[in-house]
């Protein structure tokens, strides 16, 4: 049978062990795409067997052509509202609608072509679309799209420009694809093959046209509505109306202030754009909170398993939810909204605290209760509004229901306090309090860096908490701490060290006579690496860890004052890279690059970078883009940066025969794009190592929702 050109027809029975796809009317020729199914049905198929309702869709093209499954459903359930012995209508539209799904057999195709139904694992994951993404490069286009986590490593794909199939045969070394030759107006859809079997077209949203047009440059545009004074900042993404494509979250900031600093600033606001610069809402968090990079940390994703992701931040009377009312629920109710709580130095040290949930699909207000430390709780270090002012967040996945919880830290220095809240079925709750003024928790204040990370240390499920120089357990209770103080600007977590078992944590110390940087074991605090003494100094301010070259295995460490060594082995092995900030896969190979400010380059001098000309960094000295995460096409990173009134979201288009599914499916990336925003931002690491030499990626034990 060809792979070119498959067609099936006059089947009436099947086996429970045997997948059928049921094909009504095939075009003989493929000269027809699309060609009507008029009448055609399965007839008398068993209800024992597992069935693929086709509603006779023929696509034709150069490559030859492909009949398409619209959707797979038990008993030979048809698509296209075709029903056996029925009116199958015609192909053009049959193809995007799945077949019924029944209670055994296959599960059927989405409605964006992806089948989400194989995600049968334990942590809940966003249900994404296919993200289909088209640029033009060259004389033709080129054109990436999402392997999703529950997805097999060999899935075939199979390329349609305007409905025509562009591709010989499946492919299934990579997830993208260089139409050469290919016009600039071109549309492309994405269709999976599994088992030769055909599965429908791609949208990049659910409900929305399946074809994606080409972008005219390697970037989307996206026009804000900022406030008026106010300036668009860090960025988090979420699925906010549960269409399986992102949203953005914007913060805007008019006057931020460090937390060390006396000064009025702004009201921190959060707008909520889809990605074709629809404005969606925007929350204020009102007077009584400061802006400030260390203050307003905030998480965006599906927290309660209803498919669309809520906002979760730091609030105060006087906030006002997407709808423009004031918070109403919790403590809230009966606060007094008028208060002003600032000082004369612009700082706030007293009042009611809190923390909220935002509805993502409009902004209002979901719930409300106390904030787990609030500054009356007891000395963070100082009476001025410095060290009490240091906050991280994240999303992680700390209980046995593989459902997530949301991550709050308040402190870092002389005092470390975390709080787990859940918000499920509707309320939001406290599940545990770390302190480290608790007696048993002593040893893990002064561990604190200007970020979190959460990961899986043990393979359990559960991710651990790393704040620096100490991990705290999914529990609440700590894990390990090393014995000196640990306060530095940058973290690193990942496999590091591929060779070994386990995680390391890379990081920086900022302190007198303590190790400049190390990279420790993440469970034991095990010393693996370290750097010399700061002696009277203290220490460098900038590190990083990842694998740049291939020329050494496993992660690379570097950083101000020393030059590129092994995570391994704490050897030299290159001269040190140009910048030591942020970093993104951006090429074709699996070293990763270096960004910094608006441009990204090479280390290893294979590929090429780019640099985001009339566009900024944000942050200050810090030089780091607004985001960057995999949020479309294949698993190589999006980055987000602010280029006058309007957002540009910058996308590869080298090719690359590497496939990996989108690191968004790997719960410790996914954990680690919803930290991004705190404080120092530091790029998102995998679960896995991703280099020269790396082993294929394990498969996420994830369901998606």
């Amino acid at each position: 049978m060809s792979k070119q050109n498959v067609c099936i027809s006059g089947l009436t029975s099947v086996s429970s062990a045997m997948l059928l796809v049921a094909i009504g009317a095939c075009s003989s020729s493929g000269a027809e795409p699309g060609a009507a199914a008029g009448g055609a049905g399965a007839g008398g198929v068993s209800s024992a067997g597992a069935g693929a309702g086709v509603a006779g869709t023929t696509s034709s093209g150069a490559a030859g052509t492909t009949n398409t499954a619209g959707g797979v459903g038990n008993g030979g359930a048809t698509a296209g509202g075709a029903s056996n012995g029925g009116d199958a209508g015609s192909g053009a539209s049959a193809g995007a609608s799945a077949g019924s799904a029944g209670s055994a057999g296959a599960p059927p195709t989405s409605a964006c072509g992806v089948n989400p139904a194989l995600g049968t694992g334990k942590i809940q994951m966003e249900n994404l679309c296919r993200g289909v993404v088209a640029v033009r490069s060259g004389d033709g286009n080129f054109v990436s799209w999402r392997l999703l986590g529950y997805e097999a490593q060999d899935t075939g794909f199979n390329v349609y420009r305007d409905g025509a199939k562009v591709n010989m045969a499946p492919i299934v070394d990579s997830t993208s694809y260089v139409d050469a030759g290919a016009a600039a107006t071109a549309k492309y859809t994405v269709r999976a093959v599994v088992g030769g079997l055909e599965g429908s077209d791609s949208a990049n949203s659910r409900g929305a046209a399946s074809a994606t047009a080409t972008w005219a440059q390697p970037y989307l545009q996206i026009p804000l509505k900022t406030t008026a004074m106010y300036r668009a900042g860090d960025i988090s993404p979420g699925d906010l109306d549960g269409d399986g494509e992102y949203e953005l979250v914007v913060k805007e900031e008019r006057s931020p202030q460090d937390s060390s600093n006396d000064g009025v600033t702004g009201q921190p606001k959060f707008a909520a754009y889809e990605l074709d610069g629809t404005f969606l809402w925007r929350v204020d968090l009102g007077i009584n909170i400061r802006e400030s990079e260390h203050i307003t940390p905030f998480l965006v994703y599906d927290l309660d398993g209803d498919g669309s992701a809520e906002l979760v931040v730091k609030t105060a009377p006087g906030t006002k939810d997407g709808k423009g009312e004031l918070l109403h629920t919790g403590p809230a109710a009966n606060d007094d909204d008028t208060a002003d709580y600032r000082n004369a130095a612009g700082k706030i040290l007293r009042g009611p605290e809190y923390l909220s949930v935002f509805s993502g699909k409009d902004g209002a207000e979901l719930a409300t209760i106390a904030y787990h430390a609030p500054y009356s709780s007891g000395s963070f270090g100082d009476n001025g509004g410095n060290r009490s002012d240091r906050y991280n967040a994240s999303v992680a996945f700390l209980d046995a229901t593989g459902r997530p919880s949301a991550v709050m830290q308040r402190g870092y220095y002389a005092r470390t306090t975390f709080g787990a809240y859940n918000y499920r079925d509707g309320k939001l709750e406290l599940v545990w309090k770390f302190d480290s003024q608790d007696a048993a928790h002593r040893d893990y204040a002064g561990k604190g860096v200007h970020s979190v990370m959460v990961a899986d240390g043990d393979g359990d499920g559960r991710q651990e908490i790393i704040p620096g120089g100490a991990t705290i357990g999914p529990d609440g209770k700590g894990v390990c701490a090393v014995d000196f103080y640990a306060h530095g600007d940058a973290i690193h977590v990942g496999d590091l060290v591929p060779d070994r078992p386990g995680l390391e944590v890379f990081q920086i110390m900022e302190a007198e006579n303590v190790p400049s940087y190390y990279v420790r074991d993440l469970l034991t605090c095990e010393i693996i690496v370290e750097g010399p003494s700061t002696g009277g100094d203290e220490g460098p301010g900038r590190g990083v860890a990842a694998d740049i070259s291939p020329d050494s295995p496993g992660a690379e460490i570097w950083g101000s004052g020393f030059g590129l060594n092994s995570a391994t082995t704490g050897a030299r092995v290159g001269a040190a890279p140009g910048a030591a900030n942020f970093l993104a896969w951006w090429d074709g190979d699996e070293s990763r690059e270096l960004l910094n400010g608006n441009s990204v380059t090479q280390y290893d001098d294979e590929g090429e970078g780019f640099t985001a000309t009339g566009c900024t960094s944000i942050n200050g000295t810090k030089s780091v883009p607004s985001l960057s995460a995999d949020l479309f096409g294949d698993w190589r990173e999006e980055i987000v940066f602010l280029c006058g009134g309007n957002l540009r979201v910058y996308t590869t288009t080298a090719p690359t025969k590497r496939r990996i599914h989108t690191l968004m499916h790997d719960p410790q990336y996914r954990m680690n794009v919803t930290a991004q925003n705190a404080s120092y931002n530091q790029p998102p690491h995998t679960s896995f190592h991703i280099g020269a030499g790396m082993k294929s990626p394990p498969k996420p034990d994830i369901s998606v929702r």
